[in-house]
């Protein structure tokens, strides 16, 4: 398994002025990423999982609030029809980014793996194919030049409670809670199981899961457009030098006459980048 997970709960909260200073300078960055997507007709595809509640919608909101709108998607599916519940890679590969896009998914083709067979959504067969195959229908898009992030926003049982309390006593979020919500929720345990399950399975060399602690909602954006851009080349890329709340993170990545050294922090990075076959 090759599970990467950013956890920064010894952070303390940051300060308004200090959020929204670090956000700017990670914005100007994916703007840049941006740019460089539509030039060179990449494909970029990030997906969001996690629980209800931990932040994936606002997190995609944080990522495209200054993207070009023409080149950059939002996904998020409904309910599948019966043929698209039959035939679930189809389903997923017709939204998946083109030429020159970025794709943010909200929840994504591993619904599969985690929601639908806890709420019996799907049969044992079609959960054990998916989990079967997923594997080389990613490493397949990868190959053809879709980029693919995965990121998995985690988050506590009583801060899950907290934010489900205070959704259903807003007079503007009410709406967002579902009876299905509530429901799942309430299988906190069977959720945990599959999630891991899926981590085990699925979380590969090639496509690895990027485990975000979301507890703190703020740290936990900044800290997945961070790796982001981090992870991901782009013209006149500018390196992220960690700000004080991030000197814990290992999240950099280099290579030496091909051996490539990932989940470094921001010094064992400065010292291999002075040998680095990326400089």
């Amino acid at each position: 398994m090759n599970l990467i997970t950013l956890d920064q709960t010894e952070y303390k909260r940051l300060h308004d002025k200090a959020y929204a200073l670090e956000k700017r300078r990670l914005q100007i960055e994916l703007l840049k990423l941006q740019e460089d997507v539509i030039k060179n007709k990449r494909k970029i595809c990030i997906v969001f999982e996690g629980r209800d509640t931990a932040g994936k919608s606002s997190a995609i909101k944080f990522f495209s609030e200054y993207l070009r709108p023409n080149n950059f998607n939002y996904i998020q599916l409904g309910i599948p029809t019966k043929w698209e519940s039959s035939h679930w890679f189809q389903r997923w590969q017709k939204v998946l980014p083109q030429d020159g896009e970025i794709s943010f998914l909200d929840r994504s083709w591993y619904t599969r793996a985690i929601t639908e067979p806890i709420m019996g959504y799907c049969n044992e067969n079609q959960y054990r194919s998916f989990m079967k195959r997923v594997n080389e229908w990613e490493k397949n898009h990868i190959s053809n030049g879709v980029e693919i992030t995965k990121f998995y926003f985690s988050l506590s049982k009583d801060q899950q409670q907290r934010r489900m309390n205070a959704r259903k006593n807003s007079q503007l979020k009410y709406w967002k809670l579902s009876k299905n919500d509530e429901k799942i929720v309430t299988k906190w345990d069977a959720f945990t199981l599959y999630k891991e399950q899926m981590f085990n399975k699925t979380s590969t060399e090639f496509s690895p899961w990027i485990s975000i602690n979301s507890n703190n909602k703020m740290i936990g954006r900044l800290t997945a457009l961070r790796y982001l851009l981090i992870k991901t080349d782009y013209e006149n890329k500018k390196i992220l030098k960690p700000a004080i709340w991030s000197k814990g993170l290992s999240n950099y990545s280099a290579s030496i006459e091909g051996v490539r050294f990932d989940n470094l922090t921001y010094e064992q990075f400065m010292i291999i980048t002075k040998y680095s076959d990326d400089t």
